[in-house]
């Protein structure tokens, strides 16, 4: 498995924990939406996978690795693009 595409934006959405937003294509041929970049109280960011609030009134993945190691991948790759861009202004942004 090979993620062959990553877009992230910046997100500004009152939430200061949250940082931007993430796509996210695997072998050209699976693509996960609204991976959220999140900050950790100790400054540092990570990938928090599509959930949804179940009727326990608790959050649920609705897809998320299965394995340390892919989940490494995704949040290396998706943080290393959102600091490629995190400075950037809008227009400059590559999708």
């Amino acid at each position: 498995m090979k993620i062959t595409k990553v877009s992230v934006r910046k997100v500004e959405n009152g939430n200061p924990k949250m940082k931007g937003s993430a796509y996210v294509e695997i072998d050209e041929c699976f693509a996960i939406e609204h991976i959220r970049i999140i900050e950790r109280t100790d400054g540092t960011l990570f990938a928090a996978m599509p959930s949804k609030k179940g009727q326990d009134g608790q959050y649920h993945d609705s897809c998320h690795p299965i394995n340390e190691e892919t989940r490494k991948m995704f949040n290396e790759t998706i943080i290393e693009e959102y600091n490629r861009i995190k400075d950037l202004p809008v227009e400059e942004k590559e999708d």
